[in-house]
């Protein structure tokens, strides 16, 4: 049976210090790429994060962003400080979402061959702290979709060939454009074609642009077979404590079915609730559906 992380992101406004549907995401990209060491500027420092799964939800594994500690992936005394922070409070760190470093497979090879390179320092990062993995971006607008899908498993293979002998594992999740459509995302991993390439299914993240919407169990289940992780994005909840916009009851019969048992993620991604209450809803209906299952 699957075991519950956090992922970082649950409680990002608390981190940038935004309000619901608030983020300034021009200048939080101008700001991470000029002072990123001053770019978050919410109620929580980073650290923080670490000491809050344990202590206030009982969660003992997290899932970073890197946007949280953009400028520190070279910093080894802040590692440090990381790592024995997550090792006193008895939490393991298993991956880190990188953002903001552009997208392997990029139409722009050039560009594309920079953000490859960019992200050498988070696999680095990711060995040091324990992780296992590092998540990535594929897939930028809409056109060309063969083209990109060739470019983006190329990308993904130089990447895990770099990380190969970190052990860490090269993840992609649907994120949006391209990549929110499942069936295109399991043909780049299949090209890529490379045991640390694997997907990082989020229950959520279906919307292909503003109008176009993968269905959400059809691509969890297709984008299962090559999962290293599993987001469970969330939104809102009933009196009865199930999430109103995702049948969860379907989509972890579709993780468990699919034979995983790794950690599967809280991400709570809704307004109405706090983040913290957000938090424990999810948790507490993923428990819940653990035990039925």
């Amino acid at each position: 049976m699957f075991n519950i992380s956090l992922a970082q992101w649950s409680l990002h406004r608390t981190l940038l210090g935004a309000e619901s549907g608030g983020i300034d995401w021009a200048r939080l990209e101008h700001d991470l790429g000029t002072d990123p060491n001053n770019a978050i500027r919410g109620d929580m420092d980073h650290l923080d994060f670490i000491t809050a799964a344990r202590r206030d939800y009982d969660i003992d594994a997290v899932e970073y962003v890197n946007t949280f500690f953009f400028g520190r992936a070279q910093d080894q005394a802040y590692l440090n400080e990381m790592k024995n922070r997550a090792d006193s409070e008895g939490v393991q760190s298993l991956l880190i979402m990188c953002d903001f470093e552009g997208r392997p497979g990029d139409p722009d090879r050039t560009a594309a061959q920079q953000a490859v390179e960019n992200h050498y320092k988070w696999i680095e990062a990711a060995q040091f702290l324990g992780c296992h993995a590092i998540r990535v971006n594929v897939g930028k607008g809409l056109a060309d979709p063969d083209n990109q899908a060739k470019w983006a498993a190329e990308d993904l293979r130089r990447l895990a060939e770099f990380s190969d002998p970190f052990g860490i594992h090269i993840l992609v999740e649907n994120h949006g454009e391209l990549s929110s459509n499942a069936a295109w995302l399991v043909g780049v991993i299949r090209q890529a074609d490379h045991p640390q390439v694997g997907t990082l299914p989020d229950f959520g993240n279906f919307w292909i642009n503003e109008t176009e919407c993968y269905d959400y169990y059809q691509g969890v289940e297709e984008l299962m077979p090559y999962a290293k992780g599993v987001s469970a994005k969330s939104y809102d909840f009933d009196e009865d404590g199930n999430e109103t916009t995702l049948d969860y009851e379907r989509l972890i019969r579709i993780v468990t079915s699919a034979g995983y048992t790794g950690y599967i993620d809280v991400e709570y991604e809704g307004d109405r609730l706090t983040e913290p209450e957000g938090i424990r809803a999810t948790k507490a209906l993923l428990e819940r559906l653990r035990l039925s299952g």
